[in-house]
């Protein structure tokens, strides 16, 4: 049987969104595949025509957050 399901890993442990139905001590084998990001996840919603990995560096590099540290000095 496979499950696939999401999960967030919080403080050093997957908090799955649901039970699971297995037996309890019910041995698995868990493969952990990160979901997409914050970019990948919103392309296409402006209609933008570059790389998902472009995105990603406009909405997550530090350089180009606003407002910037300095401003909020």
């Amino acid at each position: 049987m496979t499950i696939t399901l999401e999960a967030i890993y919080e403080n050093g442990v997957l908090k799955l969104e649901r039970p699971l139905p297995l037996a309890e001590r019910e041995k698995v084998r868990v493969t952990v595949q990160q979901g997409p990001s914050l970019a990948e996840q919103s392309a296409g919603m402006m209609g933008w025509k570059g790389s998902a990995e472009l995105a990603e560096y406009f909405a997550m590099d530090k350089e180009l957050e606003y407002p910037s540290s300095a401003e909020e000095a």
